[in-house]
């Protein structure tokens, strides 16, 4: 159990300092040999380190049990005292550790990352990591474990505004079981903190409402019974705790320049005078040439999800995609409203009657969560609750949810997190909002991420099936749409196109009308106009087909090939034009040394304050430039 006697022991105290010179070599010996590194910070956090892994409720055994405490290290780059402290209490073979920090391939990298056992968040970009704990103390609250979440900090991140979203937040949802411990050595990369960006930590936990404790952060006494007061009060609660940089090496301590300069071989040599421990470099320089084989951790997302039944709009409605994701979002959870599993959770950030989402909150508004003005905060923590057994809907306008937060959603992405990131407000089918708010670069700024897919939907009927079709998928999901209410998109014949038989299949492009003159590629909002432009061009004899590209940046290779063979190829969309569905077009074209005419027609510039129309027009994009372009290239040939 965690912090369970009301002391530690002399014995226990003396375990702890003869530990700790163990991980002060393992610290600079691996620092040392990968000539990198921060060792300063390491040393100041490594007395935290032990007390919180030493007697919280996890173990080498606990790694994936579910009512294991989660204790998230905020700033990463302390990872040689992790990986030390972890290695020493079994959690892993502590010489792969050293020997292959930082080398090319190893799980053991400059910043700490998620595949290491005991790590719950990689983190790297400073200032995530309270985010992250909100996300884990919120799950286990949801799930009524009794576990904790503790979150290591350094100090000189505490001057970041997503610290001061996520305090807010915590006290907001009553993350009771959630405590912070800031490694408080008034030292960063480039100097004193105050001399950087004063910031007055305590004053400005104890504002937001936490609970505030002040130790000395290397008296293993002080700092283990900090915590366990911290437990044993029903509050978010902070502990300062005070430490030196470098504690322990006389010529390290307070020395702002080891913060993230490794020692020398002499200096290393020195320590380990200081410290009475044999210097070891010599055999992991001999480790670091050996074949390792690191260890294995994997994630799991397996949800069993009742889709519930499609919602077919018919051709006399027109709405808009946004009303039909909140609609499908609010039956599927109806259907799965007894899944206590794998439950459904929304997270908003003010924007719930634009992004439809609060037709969700009116029915369960125990699962949602209105982060506020947060973007950033609520990033992270519908990231990181996403990896803990819930089906996690994050939905915003997309100049936030996709340019605000890439940094975030990045970091979602390499910790393996299963997040359904809707954003509705794309393009310049936002209109009147004007250019600050057209997010015209989400397929260019998502198509960076590697385990993002992207689906924009045609109209509302495709829109209700790609969210359900989504719903159980592992990965991150990014699903895109406008603001306007569009028509439904009918076959040829007057019938519903994505009609009750119609499967969403992630890839697959759909041939909207079949096209022997040439075929528009495009997707979204474009695709009614682009059927516009094939019924002009069909009146004077010309048959452009048009295909619906539904997933931008996959190509359906059976679908291109068919456009492809009628010799003419353009494509269309209410995106950047050189980042959106044409880039993945050239591309494949290139790639693959095909000859064949082809356009790209997209946005050149930002847009303005308008009626999409005339925005469209603006630009080149009405279906009537389209079929003057195309008639152009017809006649030219």
């Amino acid at each position: 159990m965690r912090f369970q006697q009301e002391k530690l022991s002399e014995k226990e105290i003396e375990k702890l300092e003869n530990l700790r010179k163990e991980c002060i070599r393992d610290i600079l010996t691996m620092t040392t040999l990968a000539n990198s590194g921060h060792p300063g910070g390491s040393i100041s956090s490594l007395d935290i380190y032990l007390i919180v892994f030493s007697y919280s409720n996890i173990s080498p055994s606990k790694i994936d049990d579910p009512e294991r405490d989660k204790i998230v290290i905020s700033h990463g780059h302390t990872s040689p005292g992790i990986y030390s402290t972890l290695g020493r209490l079994g959690f892993f073979d502590i010489d792969i550790a050293i020997s292959t920090f930082r080398k090319t391939g190893s799980i053991f990298e400059g910043h700490i990352v998620r595949k290491v056992p005991g790590i719950e968040w990689g983190t790297g970009n400073l200032g995530q990591g309270l985010s992250a704990g909100c996300g884990f103390a919120l799950a286990d609250k949801l799930h009524n474990r009794n576990s904790y979440t503790f979150v290591l900090m350094s100090d000189g991140e505490q001057t970041k505004g997503q610290v001061s979203e996520a305090r807010r937040f915590a006290i907001k949802y009553k993350l009771n079981r959630l405590k912070v411990i800031i490694d408080y050595n008034k030292v960063q990369i480039s100097g004193k903190t105050d001399d950087i960006m004063p910031c007055r930590i305590k004053e400005n936990y104890l504002s937001d409402g936490w609970e505030v404790i002040e130790c000395d952060g290397h008296n293993y006494q002080e700092l283990y019974t900090s915590i366990r007061k911290s437990i044993l009060i029903d509050k978010p609660v902070c502990i300062i705790a005070h430490t030196i940089m470098g504690k322990g090496i006389s010529f390290m301590e307070n020395e702002y320049k080891y913060h993230g300069k490794p020692l020398t071989e002499q200096e290393y040599l020195r320590a380990m005078e200081e410290i009475g421990l044999e210097p070891v470099i010599e055999k992991y320089k001999n480790l670091r040439e050996k074949e390792w084989k690191y260890p294995e951790r994997k994630f799991y997302f397996s949800p069993k999800i009742n889709l519930g039944n499609p919602i077919v709009y018919s051709k006399e409605e027109k709405t808009d995609n946004r009303t039909a994701y909140g609609k499908s979002l609010l039956d599927i959870a109806k259907a799965n409203r007894d899944n206590k599993e794998y439950p459904i959770v929304v997270f908003d950030c003010d924007l719930a009657s634009s992004v439809k989402t609060d037709l969700f909150e009116k029915e369960f508004p125990e699962r949602f969560f209105q982060v506020g003005v947060q973007e950033h905060n609520a990033a992270t923590i519908s990231g990181a609750i996403s990896t803990d057994k819930f089906i996690t809907f994050f939905s915003d306008f997309g100049v936030f949810g996709v340019d605000e937060t890439f940094n975030q959603q990045r970091l979602n992405d390499q910790n393996f997190t299963n997040l359904k990131l809707v954003c509705t407000h794309l393009g310049l089918d936002v209109g009147e909002d004007g250019k600050t708010h057209q997010c015209i670069d989400y397929i260019g700024v998502l198509r960076n991420l590697f385990g993002f897919k992207i689906i924009i939907p045609a109209d509302p009927n495709q829109t209700d099936r790609v969210i359900r079709y989504i719903v159980d998928k592992q990965g991150n999901w990014f699903v895109g749409m406008g603001r306007s209410r569009i028509p439904i998109i009918l076959k040829e014949n007057g019938e519903v196109f994505f009609d009750e038989n119609y499967k969403f299949e992630y890839g697959k492009a759909d041939i909207i009308r079949e096209g022997k003159d040439g075929y528009i590629l495009t997707y979204g909002c474009m695709v009614y106009r682009a059927i516009k432009v094939y019924e002009e061009l069909k009146k004077e004899g010309i048959t452009i087909g048009v295909m619906n590209f539904s997933c931008p940046t996959v190509i359906d290779q059976e679908k291109i090939k068919i456009a492809i063979n009628t010799g003419f190829l353009i494509t269309y969309e209410d995106h950047h034009i050189d980042t959106g569905l044409g880039a993945t077009i050239s591309i494949y074209l290139a790639e693959n040394g095909i000859k064949v005419k082809f356009l790209r027609c997209g946005i050149k510039n930002y847009g303005a304050s308008g009626n999409p129309d005339e925005l469209f027009k603006k630009q080149g994009l009405s279906p009537e430039d389209l079929v003057d372009i195309i008639k152009y290239f017809i006649k030219k040939e």
